[in-house]
């Protein structure tokens, strides 16, 4: 039997996903891939996820691809040592991305490589101060992958995400807040209160909204296009218990309570 290298809890509708390989920066070796990606499928195929938070133990996010792991398998099986992009990082992404409900990440340390991919996969980060990023790729000879030149691009602009995959340079918690890339900065011995106050007030939010937020940034098209998917999401939630209530709450000086519906 392998050893449990990601945690899951599910309550109040937070599904709280957690790295657990600290002694290694919870660099991702095969087991932590497969039970990661495994983690993210549950949480967000549950109906009762109204939020999702990332987070990791230790001192460090995610240092990225076990390069331990990685060097074994260049040496017994160069022709599909990179397989693992295909197996784990591209699915791993790809289910992160199709969560329908705010994904809340808590980054501490080292967030590099794949581990970067994976937090910027969400839609809220939160970081330590003491915090560092890195893509690392090339300094290994590699091209990006865990859909760094997508996100990485969309999250701090063309010519900032180029610079910083071919130059490889580390940068902080400060300067990623600056560019964009994380939302808030927070002392490091506060992260973890901060990122779960944030995504359970997230998970008792208005649920079909932040779906139809998220379905609306994640699509591509044109202003024109965009209009049209804001008018059929506005109809649709003008319809909604959650919105007619927050309305009567708002009248009536009274905080709303969101049901999700």
């Amino acid at each position: 039997m392998s050893t449990e290298v990601v945690g899951y809890d599910h309550s109040d509708g937070l599904a709280t996903v957690t790295l657990r390989r600290p002694a290694a920066a919870n660099a991702l070796d095969r087991a932590l891939k497969e039970q990661l990606l495994a983690a993210v499928v549950r949480a967000g195929a549950d109906p009762g996820t109204r939020a999702v938070l990332l987070a990791a133990e230790g001192r460090n996010f995610c240092v990225g691809q076990d390069l331990a792991e990685h060097a074994a398998a260049l040496e017994s099986d160069p022709a599909h040592a990179m397989d693992t992009v295909a197996e784990h990082y591209n699915p791993l992404v790809t289910a992160l991305a199709a969560i329908e409900v705010p994904v809340v990440v808590a980054v501490n340390g080292a967030c590099v490589g794949a581990g970067l991919g994976i937090a910027l996969a969400g839609d809220v980060r939160i970081a330590g101060e003491g915090a560092k990023f890195s893509t690392a790729f090339t300094g290994i000879g590699l091209a990006s992958d865990s859909g760094l030149s997508h996100t990485l691009a969309r999250a701090v602009g063309a010519s900032r995400a180029a610079g910083l995959i071919l130059l490889g340079d580390r940068f902080t918690a400060g300067q990623a807040l600056d560019w964009g890339l994380v939302h808030r900065v927070v002392p490091d011995a506060d992260l973890a209160e901060s990122a779960v106050a944030t995504a359970r007030g997230l998970a008792s939010g208005p649920t079909r909204a932040f779906r139809e937020v998220k379905a609306l940034l994640g699509a591509d098209g044109s202003l024109a296009d965009a209009l049209v998917a804001e008018q059929r999401a506005q109809v649709t939630l003008g319809a909604s218990e959650d919105h007619r209530q927050a309305v009567a709450a708002f009248l009536g000086k009274r905080s709303p309570v969101f049901q999700g519906r």
